[in-house]
């Protein structure tokens, strides 16, 4: 039997991890065999890089942490190698960079399950959700649709007035006058 002071480390992983994946607006269960270092590092680089949280995590007490949030149904997948990337931000990012991943490295880095707003996500839905832009490239695309219409109308507004004979750079200035008191 463990003693009291292994437990309790325990314990408090079990802890920390349910306080992880409870804030997390997303997380995927990885399996990573045979990854370089060199490969791990990059990995773990970009997800910092876009705030994603990983770490490589025991199978039981990621699965006591999983039974306390009432996320069981990914006990199944708890098995071999498994690494744990959740984003309490962006909930797309985890899904994009492990995509990326698992692309790069083949059999040797597979999404084993994910989560979205705690709830189980299937492999259909992960496979969408990773094929989406990051947020920024979205607020982009919507700023981007945004000020079009704008821009032609001013584009518009510009050519009108060259056909009236005049331009922007020629128009004067009108100064205003000082009010009097």
């Amino acid at each position: 039997m463990p003693n009291a002071k292994v437990l309790s480390e325990k314990q408090a992983i079990v802890e920390a991890l349910v306080e992880r994946i409870k804030g997390a607006s997303s997380g995927i269960l990885v399996d990573y065999k045979g990854i370089t270092v060199a490969e791990d590092t990059a990995l773990r680089t970009e997800m910092r890089k876009d705030g994603v949280n990983y770490s490589v995590i025991k199978n039981t007490l990621v699965k006591r942490a999983l039974n306390e949030l009432n996320l069981s149904e990914l006990d199944s997948v708890l098995e071999g190698t498994t690494s744990l990337a959740t984003s309490d931000g962006d909930a797309i990012a985890p899904f994009r960079i492990i995509a990326d991943y698992s692309k790069k490295l083949g059999d040797r880095f597979n999404v084993k399950a994910a989560f979205l707003e705690g709830k189980v996500i299937d492999e259909k839905e992960i496979a969408e959700l990773s094929a989406l832009e990051s947020v920024d490239a979205l607020y982009s695309k919507v700023l981007g649709t945004m000020i079009a219409p704008i821009t032609g109308l001013a584009v518009c507004l510009g050519q009108i007035l060259e056909q009236k004979g005049g331009s922007l750079e020629s128009a004067p200035a009108e100064e205003a006058a000082p009010a009097e008191a």
